[in-house]
């Protein structure tokens, strides 16, 4: 097999934004290339095991991405998705991200995470997908994350959950179905009524 020279694997790890070794081996870039161009000031480790372009401009939401490169079968929820939707004026310490209730816990140093197990429809229904800095970020939706908010109020406060829910409202005019079809997957269509009737 040919080698892969040094612009050709500069070029793959600009298209890709963030990325790990065993996608840039699947591409042809060998570790050993990779680790020499890290050595050469041309690509930078942004976290254990992601890199990117050493001149790669991080966005806002740049701890997401690489949370997502190394937890690729999470979700974020609940206060990271309610900052990622704008419906809070919390700015969370911790990453939350849900995970189905036996996948393994991940283990990072240099991250703070917050893991939520999901279940069922709860786990799998209301789902986005957005790219940030090349990668897929898998995001529950605005509805999804107040509803949720709801069913652990007690985690994240009930101040915040109508906080959420009083936003929603406000930027979301015709959201009300969907709410309501959330709240039912959760199960807290009783609980989030007197704050709608209040708030509408």
């Amino acid at each position: 097999m040919r080698l892969m020279d040094r612009h050709t694997a500069l070029q793959i790890i600009r298209e890709m934004g963030l990325v790990r070794p065993v996608e840039l081996e699947a591409r042809g870039v060998s570790r050993s290339l990779l680790y020499r161009m890290v050595g050469d000031g041309l690509v930078a480790r942004q976290a254990r095991g992601v890199y990117s372009l050493a001149q790669h401009a991080p966005t806002a939401d740049h701890t997401l991405a690489q949370v997502a490169k190394r937890v690729p079968a999470g979700v974020f929820c609940l206060l990271t998705a309610l900052r990622f939707h704008g419906l809070t004026t919390q700015s969370p310490a911790e990453v939350w991200i849900a995970l189905p209730e036996k996948a393994r816990r991940p283990r990072f140093g240099d991250t703070r995470l917050r893991v939520a197990r999901f279940s069922g429809l709860a786990f799998t229904t209301g789902v986005e997908t957005h790219l940030v800095e090349g990668v897929e970020l898998r995001v529950y939706s605005a509805a999804k994350t107040v509803a949720d908010c709801f069913k652990y109020r007690n985690k994240v406060g009930i101040d915040v959950a109508v906080e959420a829910l009083r936003d929603f409202t406000h930027r979301h005019r015709g959201g009300a179905t969907e709410l309501a079809r959330f709240a039912r997957v959760c199960r807290v269509s009783r609980v989030m009524q007197p704050y709608l009737d209040a708030i509408i």
